[in-house]
């Protein structure tokens, strides 16, 4: 089964769940994508719409093994077994949770703009999501409700892999899903259009929902929820984002300044995340110039697990390329990558992609001969940063420099290593970044 969009979904979805109306049930969005799912939803059953902020307690070690997960209301569902067989700690468990309460609390009051949370006490409540991968946020926003009062919960999804399928029967009142398809790979091939939902649509839908009905009551379109370039940057955009890269779902987080004129892409390296405090502290540069950052992970925590895909730069640049395309149908600002190590390999291979349209490039420390065969293709002004000290990666920029076929230029910077952990080293590849874009990207 394949939906045109989320609120097709929905509208098939609504259907199946028609047999709850005379439950006068709450229906229950999982930001960000499960909200203009629930919105039909709710719609149909005349019911009144709220968001499940719900986040998960990683273990510190190894985030994506979930130990439990928290609720508004203090609610705090917890896995006895893997805390014991993960030999955590009180301190362990409470630095997690103190670092995910606030950002559930920023989340909700962000959705909600100020509106109190719907109470869920005796009531039936639908959970409504745009699809399930492995089903562990679903199952426990589930928990979670079923911890705020809720006498009885519904899980309600367009589609979802009959493994995770199967559990969550388990695990609820009642399960409607209305596609198990054995060969899945990802939510988004379900959909012709799967495009980002943004804080904006989730905010707007639930504001909707909470004036009531009326005769005009509908989702909103693209073109009401949707700013364009002029007015997206109108005011500061600071939000962690999830992007839709070629199947995967990858986590990053999206800074656009007020009045901002461009946006930068990071590419980390090796044994790096968006959290490098490297990558940070050049970002945060950036934004003090009025430029956007987009700095995300190109492989999923699994992935990463593995040594050899961080060295498969065909599959970081493809990802790049798809977060790229993801990130203009969010804005129309010119778009520049930051590379770091094996990151600007993939910065050069995705620049080399015919109909790349990027408007600069910066390595830092990188490997541009993991992408040796695609630099004459590279069309893209071209920065290449090295540490004085970093001898075999000057020689592997050096020839670089002369493969290219676009403007380029080298920097060394005296006295630095390949992590430029020298005093001061850092910030001049911070300022020289700086420089290149705003003389590349802005006009």
């Amino acid at each position: 089964m394949l939906f045109t969009d989320r609120a097709d979904a929905g509208h098939r979805l609504a259907e199946a769940l028609q047999h709850l109306e005379g439950e006068e049930p709450v229906v229950l969005g999982l930001p960000r994508g499960g909200v203009p799912v629930a919105f039909q939803v709710a719609l149909a059953l005349k019911a009144p719409l709220d968001v499940i902020v719900v986040r998960k307690l990683g273990v510190p070690y190894q985030r994506e093994l979930g130990f439990g997960a928290i609720g508004e209301g203090g609610v705090r569902v917890i896995s006895d077994d893997i805390v014991r067989r993960g030999r955590l700690g009180q301190a362990d468990l409470a630095s997690v949770e103190h670092a995910e309460a606030a950002e559930l609390a920023r989340q909700a009051e962000r959705f909600r703009a100020g509106r109190p949370r719907l109470s869920l006490e005796g009531r039936t409540a639908i959970v409504v999501d745009d699809g399930i991968a492995t089903g562990a946020t679903a199952a426990a926003a589930c928990q979670v409700v079923r911890a705020q009062g809720a006498a009885r919960v519904v899980l309600a999804v367009p589609v979802a892999p009959p493994d995770a399928a199967d559990r969550l029967r388990t695990s609820t009142d009642e399960f409607v899903c209305l596609s198990t398809p054995f060969a899945f790979s990802a939510v988004g091939e379900w959909y012709r259009d799967f495009s980002q939902t943004p804080d904006d649509e989730v905010v707007a839908l639930l504001a909707q929902a909470a004036a009531g009905p009326g005769p005009e009551r509908s989702a909103p379109n693209a073109e009401t929820t949707s700013p364009d370039a002029e007015t997206a940057v109108e005011k500061e955009v600071e939000e962690e984002v999830a992007i839709d890269a070629a199947g995967v779902r990858l986590t990053g987080d999206l800074q656009l300044p007020a009045g901002a004129r461009a946006v930068v892409m990071f590419a980390h390296g090796s044994g790096s995340s968006r959290h490098s405090p490297r990558n940070r502290l050049v970002a945060a540069a950036l934004n003090e110039a009025g430029l956007g950052t987009l700095l995300f992970d190109l492989l999923t925590p699994a992935e990463e697990a593995h040594r050899s895909n961080v060295f498969d730069i065909g599959t970081l640049a493809d990802r790049l390329t798809a977060a790229t395309g993801w990130l203009r149908d969010r804005t129309a600002l010119p778009i520049g990558y930051f590379g770091a190590s094996t990151g600007a390999a993939a910065a050069l291979w995705a620049a080399a992609t015919p109909g790349a349209d990027v408007g600069a490039v910066v390595s830092r420390g990188g490997r541009p001969d993991l992408a040796e065969p695609l630099l004459v293709a590279v069309r893209a002004p071209t920065l290449l940063i090295v540490g004085g000290n970093d001898n075999v990666v000057i020689d592997l920029n050096q020839q670089a420099e002369a493969a290219l076929r676009c403007e380029t230029r080298i920097e060394i910077i005296p006295g630095a290593t390949h992590l430029f952990e020298e005093h001061g080293a850092l910030q001049q590849v911070a300022d020289l970044a700086r420089d290149w874009f705003l003389s590349h990207l802005v006009t």
